[in-house]
């Protein structure tokens, strides 16, 4: 059976999986979709970017051939951030794929699908799955498509440097290089805003940086740089540039929720929309004047940022537990303007976090400790077949109270339940437990939250060995 399927943001599987002729058709049923939709852009073009990853360089020849094929003309934007292409694709009028796993291993890969408009949304897989049913390609033609190619880089620098002017002068900025495609790019837009940039830990190779499980090397990397370098902060992204990653000047990362956070005080929104999995902290009254909770995935982040935006909300921000900022409002500051951008971007929380504190006078860890967030943590459970995370959810909310006492029962056993994804529990004891089956790759998520790091850690560890225990 295929692995390849849509998850919270893109098809995605294994990479003997997608090479060849699931690519090429995938490709040429989101073509179709287009022409019923008359949504192919003036031109007839369609962008293509790709990340680092070694099979990306392939998979993106085979999709600029089912395009050409499709009778549209196929644009090569090269090795470029997921957010940059969205913006030139948007900016020209034109659709978009970008060929990336994000931050799953280089065995695994990707495609996400972009209309001129915007990302594609729950409703537009539907119709490329049942297009790609209906075309039933049998055979992957040979790649002789010549995409145009070009450079779209210059337009998402000038983005930021043109809002944050310097913004971060005098700043010392490690950079966490690693496989990231947005590397060179981020350490050029640190240097335009005053910054001085300190490139660390270059790969060659693919490294899979996940910015909700970070692995234990990359915290102590991060911790060894922070003491040996005179550092504002370390900063990073996953795979395509579209989640980031902040630590501060103890090289201790901070949450993806809360980077966001940060990035929606900056910028001053009045309403935010973020998943179930982010941190309680950001309902604490006060603390925004407008909160919509969703299910975790870009496409339903940007259809509450929508919902916001009907009901009056001025300036939007959208964001996830992975950090992830989506921008659903133009923002005005000391002059500039920054316009919308509704997918999931790593430059600009990276960005509005060292200028927060920048402008603040503060090191990075007094502003994160001030917005007193819930002590937080996840982790996974790797090669976890959904179905097993499936069965896990169910008997922890079918089964009475037995089941759930015995494994909460020091915590005060369950108080509340939240179902929007997966299965969050509130304990007795105020701490949270949230199981979710991943929706890009066979794992099991596990968030909790509790009163203390250590509460926190000790939570954390026992529920991935019970849910271990129980998926086996």
């Amino acid at each position: 059976m295929s692995s390849l399927k849509f998850g919270t943001s893109g098809l995605r599987g294994l990479v003997t999986e997608l090479t060849g002729l699931p690519a090429y058709a995938h490709l040429r049923a989101f073509c179709a979709v287009l022409r019923e939709d008359r949504a192919a852009g003036p031109a007839g073009e369609m962008l293509i970017g790709r990340d680092l990853r070694s099979s990306s360089p392939l998979i993106a020849a085979q999709c600029a051939q089912a395009i050409a094929d499709a009778g549209l003309i196929p644009v090569d934007c090269g090795a470029v951030p997921t957010p940059a292409l969205a913006l030139a694709a948007m900016a020209a009028g034109s659709p978009a794929v970008m060929v990336t796993g994000s931050h799953i291993p280089d065995d695994r890969n990707g495609l996400k699908f972009y209309r001129a408009t915007g990302e594609i949304d729950k409703a537009d897989e539907a119709r490329i799955l049942a297009r790609h049913e209906a075309l039933a390609l049998a055979a992957m033609p040979e790649v002789t498509a010549r995409p145009q190619q070009r450079d779209i880089a210059a337009g998402y620098r000038a983005r930021y440097i043109d809002f944050f002017g310097r913004a971060l002068e005098g700043l010392i900025v490690g950079v966490y290089q690693h496989s990231s495609v947005g590397r060179d790019l981020l350490c050029t837009v640190l240097a335009a805003l005053g910054a001085t940039p300190v490139a660390l830990g270059r790969s060659e190779t693919f490294i899979p940086v996940d910015t909700e499980a970070l692995r234990p090397e990359d915290e102590a990397q991060a911790r060894n740089w922070a003491g040996a370098l005179a550092l504002a902060g370390i900063v990073s992204t996953d795979g395509d540039a579209d989640r980031p990653l902040v630590a501060d000047e103890t090289g201790r990362f901070l949450r993806g929720d809360l980077v966001g956070a940060l990035t929606a005080r900056f910028l001053g929104a009045d309403a935010i929309v973020t998943p179930v999995t982010s941190n309680s902290a950001l309902d604490r009254p006060g603390a925004f004047g407008t909160v919509i909770r969703t299910r975790v995935g870009s496409p339903h982040v940007i259809a509450g940022m929508d919902q916001a935006s009907a009901e009056g909300a001025g300036i939007v921000v959208g964001f996830e537990a992975n950090g992830g900022v989506l921008l659903g409002s133009d923002v005005t500051r000391d002059g500039r303007r920054l316009k919308a951008l509704p997918t999931r971007d790593a430059m600009l929380p990276i960005l509005a976090t060292l200028a927060l504190a920048r402008s603040e006078h503060r090191p990075l860890s007094a502003v994160a400790a001030q917005a007193r967030f819930a002590a937080a943590l996840s982790d996974r459970l790797p090669e976890t077949p959904q179905e097993r995370s499936a069965a896990l959810i169910a008997r922890l909310d079918a089964e009475g109270p037995g089941l759930r006492d015995t494994v909460f029962a020091a915590h005060g056993g369950v108080a509340a339940r939240d179902r929007r994804d997966g299965l969050r529990l509130t304990l007795g004891d105020g701490a949270t437990v949230h199981f979710r089956a991943s929706g890009n790759a066979p794992e099991l998520r596990v968030y909790v939250e509790a009163a203390t790091p250590e509460g926190a850690q000790t939570l954390l560890a026992e529920n991935l060995a019970f849910a271990a225990a129980q998926t086996r």
